[in-house]
């Protein structure tokens, strides 16, 4: 957390808030050192979450408050997304992968309840290829999405979880309590 004087109630609370989630098992959440030019008060989380078929993401949660409000936020509050993840040749080259991406976004958002306003944000799609001496698979193909938006109150936990929700998305996990096809619960 940022800031050099006690931290404002607002963002003491969504602070708070965020430091409640409790993600599903396959999800890591950590806490660590914030941006420090961005905004008066910063905290930042990193998540790394594993999928079916050894997939991967990482990804980083940043939330943003300056009192005096940013004209470009719309408000006091900023949250700041970014996913990255390794995909399957095949996956990368689907036409409507930057949409359905986005949409897992704000899929997720509306899914939990996330009231929020000025969404923004970029999908990349990208691929490698190593020649040479050049240690490391001969290609590789990555997907980041990287988004910023307003909530509209301090009460963060649904924002949280929409990432995480988002997360899961990314590697391919079925929501909770379904299984994806091949997979048996264990009752």
């Amino acid at each position: 957390m940022t800031g050099t004087s006690a931290a404002p109630e607002l963002f003491t609370r969504a602070v708070a808030a965020l430091r409640s989630l409790r993600p599903r098992p396959e999800l890591r959440i950590d806490e660590v050192r914030a941006p420090q030019r961005l905004a008066p008060w910063a905290c930042a989380f990193t998540a790394e979450v594993d999928g079916p078929g050894e997939v991967v993401a990482t990804g980083r949660l940043v939330l943003l408050h300056d009192p005096e409000g940013a004209d470009a936020w719309g408000g006091v509050l900023r949250v700041v997304a970014y996913v990255r993840a390794e995909l399957d040749a095949e996956l990368a080259v689907d036409p409507l992968l930057p949409e359905v991406t986005w949409s897992w976004l704000t899929d997720a958002l509306s899914a939990c309840g996330a009231e929020y306003t000025a969404l923004g944000g970029t999908v990349t799609d990208t691929s490698s290829a190593r020649f040479g001496d050049i240690s490391g698979p001969a290609r590789t193909d990555d997907l980041e999405l990287r988004a910023s938006w307003t909530p509209l109150s301090a009460d963060l936990a649904p924002h949280g979880e929409a990432f995480c929700d988002l997360m899961a998305s990314v590697v391919g996990l079925p929501p909770v309590g379904v299984a994806a096809f091949g997979q048996r619960l264990r009752g």
